[in-house]
């Protein structure tokens, strides 16, 4: 049975993005329309993660928001959280419509680099930080896709 395009766009839902925010930089990771497939987007300087949203959303429908939330080992809240947590905030301030949910991002930079390595990528390219966070970003975004999936199954 063929699938027609049509009956595939009324299905589609929006995109859920993934956010890893440092204080330096933030990994952006997106899924399809679908929500099936997550993908790295970019990294953008902290200061510009706001406007690179804003923009973002104007040209793709966007229905939830994955924001990283980091542990530590006895599972509380890391000292990044000071940083992030103020961003949370700003983000539903400024995206009041769009869902937040929060994901735990523990290990997800070793995983970065991990991933980097099984690529065969060489040394000098996972030195590249904005990658690490790309990739983070979409680890997390993986790991939300499979959470929300594992929820859908008796």
């Amino acid at each position: 049975m063929a699938i027609s395009y049509v009956s595939l766009q009324q299905k589609a839902m929006g995109r859920i993005l993934a956010i890893d925010y440092g204080r330096k930089r933030v990994g952006l990771a997106v899924t399809d329309e679908m929500q099936m497939i997550a993908g790295g987007l970019v990294t953008v300087h902290s200061k510009d993660v706001m406007d690179f949203l804003k923009d973002y959303c104007s040209r793709e429908q966007v229905s939830c928001f994955v924001v990283g939330e980091p542990f530590d080992m006895q599972n509380r809240a890391s000292e990044a959280s000071r940083y992030i947590d103020p961003f949370v905030k700003h983000l539903r301030k400024q995206f009041p419509d769009i869902p937040v949910e929060r994901i735990d991002e523990r290990f997800t930079s070793q995983m970065a680099m991990r991933t980097m390595i099984d690529a065969g990528l060489k040394k000098k390219a996972r030195q590249n930080k904005a990658l690490v966070d790309t990739i983070s970003a979409t680890i997390i975004l993986q790991y939300y896709l499979e959470q929300q999936a594992n929820k859908r199954r008796p």
